[in-house]
């Protein structure tokens, strides 16, 4: 069983958080897995997380009811819209949300670097992106006043009655396992870096964490080589996805250049992905993972299945998302023994004849600031 699911998750390594929390801390095991975590984030900038807490279930009654909510009509989800908090809970609806790679130089550098037939699908004269995402908070209330209230906002139920009675248990279902198994990484990535395992994870108790799906009307962007979500990386921590219904999601691994297009296994199995936060706090050693969503050929193949297998169900691609951040009061700084690590690797890296562009700066910051700048970037906040 092991095999086949390696053999399905795109080469990327699998890490099984079930070792981690069922045998003992000090055990080879448990601290060879740290490790090989560890090791799958800075080359990578992602993995396969196995946790059989995970109930491909609770996935599917999830995107269900999502679906079910972005084929009401735009009057209707444009009630659950609060742009004046930076969209940051609620709706955001399609062409919004700008990738910030269409006009970032280090990021178009990044695309330069790339072999041509490794490149995304070009971003230069593309517009905001034509899809929608919802926000809903899984947050434990800080014992302090934050000094960032409109990243911690409160959450939003929808209004309609075959959504409303299903949204907040269905939400919370989903969202807790997809918490709770990144959580269980953060650990294991803490131990495998050689910190203390409560590390990253205290760091975020009070996170602004997001279940955050997003959705593709493909009626309207269903048509081969369309950007549903342009090249990008994530300003969180750690993003987690379940295993959405349609294709589309290409990773780019560090070590490699290459583009991967994303295939979970079946059963109690997610994909991670590092996030600008882990960047900033390994000082570079792990690097936010570029990502984008397109309409490709295994899509349009899925696009049509599905209309003559379930003739009545909207044809949305919903992705099944989760934002794991810091804490938003939290002072963002490298962490001294990690970033030293990061030197040293990128020196490596340099005389293997790898160059990783320019030396980033990474200041210090509270993880709020860094938040917001990272928004503006992408036109969600003025």
């Amino acid at each position: 069983m092991a095999v086949d699911a390696q053999e399905n998750s795109m080469d990327l390594p699998i890490i099984d958080l079930d070792i981690f929390r069922n045998k003992p801390r000090e055990s080879p095991e448990v601290q060879s897995e740290c490790l090989k975590a560890a090791k799958a984030l800075i080359s990578f900038g992602a993995l396969v997380l196995h946790d059989s807490r995970v109930s491909e279930q609770d996935n599917d009654n999830f995107l269900d009811l999502l679906e079910d909510y972005f084929a009401q009509p735009e009057e209707e989800l444009k009630k659950d819209e609060r742009p004046e908090l930076s969209y940051q809970i609620g709706v955001t609806l399609e062409n919004t949300e700008k990738p910030k790679c269409a006009v970032d130089e280090p990021c178009l550098h990044v695309i330069e670097r790339l072999a041509p037939s490794e490149r995304p699908l070009d971003i230069s004269a593309h517009s905001p992106d034509p899809k929608c995402r919802f926000f809903w908070r899984m947050v434990e209330r800080p014992p302090y006043e934050t000094q960032f209230p409109g990243l911690n906002a409160a959450n939003i139920v929808p209004d309609a009655p075959h959504i409303k009675e299903r949204w907040t248990p269905t939400m919370n279902q989903w969202g807790t396992s997809m918490k709770n198994a990144v959580e269980g990484l953060t650990e294991m990535a803490a131990v495998g870096l050689g910190l203390p395992a409560e590390t990253f994870k205290d760091a975020g108790r009070y996170g602004p964490h997001l279940l955050a799906p997003t959705a593709s009307d493909l009626n309207k962007y269903g048509e081969k080589d369309t950007i549903l979500a342009g090249f990008h990386t994530d300003l969180n921590f750690l993003t987690i996805h379940g295993r959405s219904r349609y294709p589309g999601l290409h990773i780019w691994a560090r070590n490699t250049g290459k583009r991967i297009a994303v295939k979970i296994p079946k059963g109690n199995y997610l994909l991670v992905q590092a996030g600008k936060q882990l960047e900033h706090i390994t000082g570079g050693l792990i690097k936010a993972g570029f990502h984008e969503v397109v309409v490709n050929e295994k899509t349009v193949e899925v696009i049509n299945a599905r209309k003559e297998q379930f003739p009545d169900r909207p044809l949305v691609r919903i992705s099944s998302t989760f934002f794991w951040h810091l804490s938003s009061d939290y002072d963002l700084v490298p962490i001294p023994q990690v970033a030293e690590q990061a030197k040293a690797l990128r020196a490596e890296q340099f005389n293997l004849g790898k160059d990783e562009s320019e030396e980033v700066e990474y200041p210090p910051m509270k993880v709020g600031e860094q938040v917001q700048r990272e928004l503006k970037h992408i036109a969600l906040m003025a």
